[in-house]
């Protein structure tokens, strides 16, 4: 099946007692046993939900990995994976990842004795220049949020192999529409499943899937144990959201292109951050690895006059955290997605004051183009 068919009927959408095309919300806390001696399928939710599970078989299919799994928020799902690791290992991970990922390494985790080293992933002689003999994996995003750099992911997986490390993606910008990084030899995929793949603003949610059986039962029992688990209501929203995933990746990726292009002849814009743009770096690699620039896009701008200016005025795009909703999203990194990131640490990265970031929605890009224009074209 292709994608867009694989959306809607990749997992049996059809209930097999009643024919529901909608697959059941199972709410059900615990479930009865028969027999003493051989306990069904389920027993208590924490460990296993009949519409978690469907999510988690769409989104292994997806991605094509082995195992999928849905946790609680994207953030859950990064701690899960991290727990694969122990006191005293080492990861090398992208310098401007997310703000709550850095959160939680340089936090949580350092406290708990696992050390990580922030580098350059662009340029992979930096990450092979981090790897140590404790190193244990690395921890990639590509496009990087906020500053859209692009990691060459085959490059990277090749690296690992040759050290026995493990290769970790956020594929959250892209989903895997536009990117499957299993296919290209990586080991784990996460996503902030709140964005694209839920789509409508209205779940936090996360998932790591694993390419093969064994790492995938290793982050089942995280998963048991540890207990993060996504509530059944919000699993079927997440399987509604997914069906849609083809079409509104289609439309944020064309009204992107839209808009960084009028971005790009602004005076009051410096700089725009956008892997559709033949001279973004990295734009070559991108184009080898994903089938399309996504959704987002982030820009700087002339002055923090102007910046504060445009966050607060625009109407149409929400000035809000979050991303890959059908309504446009504006926000501020500086203050929202890397706000855990001190300030000196961001300006190292390039994470300016100036900086904002576009979630280009389902509204008419000639739309959000005249409502920013009010303030840039003054």
């Amino acid at each position: 099946m292709k994608f867009a068919t694989e959306l809607i009927h990749g997992v049996d959408p059809i209930d097999p007692e009643h024919g529901s095309v909608s697959h059941p919300i199972y709410l059900s806390s615990t479930f009865a046993q028969r027999s003493v001696d051989s306990f069904g399928r389920y027993d208590y939710a924490r460990s296993g939900n009949p519409t978690r599970e469907a999510l988690e078989e769409a989104m292994a299919g997806l991605e094509k990995g082995a195992v999928g799994l849905a946790f609680a928020s994207g953030i859950a799902a990064t701690a899960s994976t991290l727990l694969l690791f122990k006191p005293g290992d080492h990861l090398v991970v992208c310098e401007d990842v997310y703000g709550g990922t850095f959160r939680l390494l340089t936090t949580l985790f350092k406290g708990w004795g696992l050390e990580a080293t922030f580098v350059d992933a662009t340029d992979v002689a930096a990450i092979a220049a981090a790897i140590r003999p404790e190193t244990k994996a690395l921890y990639l995003e590509t496009p990087s949020n906020p500053l859209i750099k692009i990691t060459d992911l085959p490059a990277a997986v090749a690296l690992a192999k040759e050290n026995g490390i493990l290769t970790i993606v956020d594929n959250t910008f892209m989903t895997p529409y536009l990117q499957r990084p299993l296919e290209l030899g990586c080991d784990i995929v996460v996503h902030s499943g709140t964005k694209f793949l839920n789509g409508h603003s209205d779940v936090i949610c996360g998932f790591a899937v694993a390419r093969d059986q064994e790492l995938g039962q290793r982050l089942r029992f995280i998963q048991n144990a540890f207990g993060a688990v996504l509530g059944p209501q919000d699993c079927w929203l997440v399987l509604r959201g997914l069906k849609t995933l083809k079409v509104r990746m289609e439309e944020h990726q064309a009204s992107a292109r839209k808009i960084v292009a009028w971005l790009c002849g602004q005076k009051q814009v410096r700089r725009v951050y956008y892997p559709g743009l033949p001279d973004h770096p990295g734009h070559e690699i991108h184009n080898r690895q994903a089938s399309g620039p996504g959704g987002v896009l982030s820009f700087e701008l002339e002055n923090y006059d102007v910046t504060k200016r445009l966050l607060e005025g625009v109407k149409l795009a929400a000035f809000a955290v979050s991303l890959g909703g059908v309504e446009s999203i504006l926000s501020y990194p500086a203050k929202m997605s890397h706000a855990a990131m001190p300030p000196a640490e961001r300006e190292t990265r390039g994470i300016k004051d100036t900086l904002v970031r576009l979630s280009v929605g389902l509204e008419d890009p000639d739309d959000l183009i005249a409502d920013m224009a009010r303030f840039l074209n003054v």
